[in-house]
C-alpha cells in the first residue's frame, strides 16, 4: 500500500473511532453536521515562528501536508510564517478576528491579553510535558483551555513540545540572585515576572530578532530553547555562558489556534481528520526535539568558546520561592487567572505524587 493510500486508510479509521466515542477532543460541531461534505477548504495558517525555522515552522507545515494527504486534498492549508502574513506576535488575534483560520505559536506569547492562558503554555517549575499531556487530553486541562478561548472565538489543540528548555545564554556567570539584579533578558511569560521579580528586567523579542538583540548588547542574556536551536542561531557566538536547567519553561506547550466559525464549517470527518492530525503531530515535534537536543548538546560540550554551567541551587530555590510568590499574587488579583491556577496546582500535585515514586525514583537509581 503506498504511504498516501495507508494516510487516507489512516483518517477514515480515526475518524470513524472518534465520531463514535465521546472523548475530550470532541466539539460541538452542530454546524458541521450540515456542511458540504465534497467541498473543498483552502485555509490559511499563520505562525509565530521563523521562515524554515527546525521543528517548529516544518511541523506546522507537515501537520498540513498530512491533513492535505488525508482528506484526499479537501482541506488545503496554506501556512505562513511569522511576518510573511501577520507579525508572529499577533496570531492569536488574526484567529480570533477571522483574518486567518489557523495559527501555530504558544499560549504565553498573548498573555497581556489572557494571562491564565500562559498555564496552557508552561509555568516555572511546573510540569514537564508528560505532565502537561496528561492534564490538557486526560486531566481536563484542555476542556478549561477551550473555556478561556472561548470568548476569542478561539479552539485550542496541543500541537508539539520544546521539552525541558535550557536556562539560557548570559554574558557573565550567575553566583548568586545579586548578579540577575537589572539583567537585561528577553524571557516572555510567567518565567518574564519571576525574573522581574528577582530584580531582572524581562524583554519579549520574537525569534528573529534573538541573536541581533544579544550581539549588540541590547540585552544581556536570553532564553531561546533548547541545544539544537540555540546552536542554529548562532548564540554561542554572542554570550559565552550557557545555564541549565530551564527552571522557567520545563515543558512548553505549542498550540494550534482554529477559528471558531471556520472550524463550524468544516464537516464532521476533516474535523476528525485536524483534532487526530494535532496529536500525531504533538507526539512527532516533542520526539524530535529531544533527538535533535542529544546530538547538538554534544556538539556544544566539545566548544572550548564557551562555558555551560548548571544554576546554583541557592539560585535556583530562590526562583522556586519567587515563583510561588508571583502565582499567588497574580491569582489573588485575577479570579480567571485563578481558577486556572487552582486546577493546574491541583492536577500538578497528583502528578508529582505519581513522578516521584516513579520516574523520579527511576532516575535517582545510582
Amino acid at each position: 500500500m503506498s504511504p498516501k493510500n495507508w494516510l487516507k486508510t489512516l483518517a477514515i479509521t480515526l475518524s470513524i473511532g472518534l465520531l463514535s466515542a465521546c472523548s475530550e477532543q470532541e466539539i460541538d460541531s452542530t454546524a458541521a453536521q450540515t456542511a458540504e461534505p465534497s467541498k473543498t477548504y483552502r485555509w490559511k495558517m499563520v505562525t509565530t515562528w521563523p521562515p524554515g525555522f527546525p521543528v517548529l515552522q516544518q511541523g506546522a507545515e507537515r501537520f498540513a501536508d498530512n491533513i492535505k494527504v488525508m482528506s484526499n486534498g479537501r482541506l488545503n492549508i496554506k501556512v505562513y510564517a511569522g511576518g510573511e502574513l501577520i507579525p508572529p506576535l499577533q496570531t492569536f488575534d488574526a484567529v480570533s478576528q477571522g483574518t486567518v483560520e489557523m495559527g501555530h505559536g504558544s499560549a504565553y506569547y498573548w498573555a497581556g491579553k489572557v494571562p491564565e492562558a500562559q498555564f496552557f503554555s508552561t509555568v516555572p517549575f511546573g510540569m514537564t510535558a508528560r505532565g502537561m499531556n496528561a492534564w490538557l487530553y486526560d486531566g481536563g486541562g484542555l476542556e478549561l483551555w477551550r473555556e478561556v478561548y472561548k470568548p476569542f472565538h478561539v479552539i485550542p489543540f496541543p500541537l508539539g513540545n520544546t521539552g525541558v528548555q535550557m536556562g539560557g545564554w548570559f554574558n557573565k556567570e550567575i553566583n548568586s540572585l545579586a548578579d540577575i539584579k537589572g539583567l537585561k533578558m528577553r524571557i516572555p511569560g510567567l518565567g518574564g515576572k519571576v525574573f522581574a521579580k528577582a530584580g531582572g528586567n524581562p524583554i519579549l523579542l520574537a525569534g528573529s530578532e534573538v541573536y541581533t538583540a544579544l550581539e549588540r548588547n541590547t540585552i544581556d542574556a536570553t532564553e531561546w530553547i533548547g541545544p539544537y536551536h540555540d546552536q542554529r542561531l548562532g548564540l554561542y557566538r554572542a554570550a559565552k555562558h550557557y545555564y541549565y536547567p530551564g527552571w522557567h519553561e520545563p515543558g512548553t506547550v505549542l498550540e494550534l489556534t482554529v477559528n471558531e466559525r471556520a472550524w463550524n464549517t468544516l464537516p464532521a470527518d476533516l474535523q476528525a481528520i485536524v483534532s487526530n492530525a494535532a496529536q500525531a503531530e504533538n507526539v512527532r515535534m516533542l520526539s524530535e526535539m529531544e533527538q535533535k537536543n542529544i546530538s547538538a548538546l554534544a556538539e556544544l560540550q566539545q566548544r572550548k568558546d564557551i562555558q555551560i554551567h548548571r544554576f546554583p541551587d541557592d539560585v535556583l530555590q530562590k526562583l522556586k520561592t519567587l515563583t510561588d510568590e508571583t502565582l499567588q499574587e497574580e491569582a489573588a488579583k485575577d479570579p480567571k487567572f485563578k481558577r486556572v491556577y487552582d486546577a493546574y496546582q491541583t492536577f500538578r500535585q497528583q502528578n508529582d505524587a505519581w513522578s516521584d515514586i516513579s520516574e523520579n525514583a527511576y532516575l535517582a537509581i545510582p
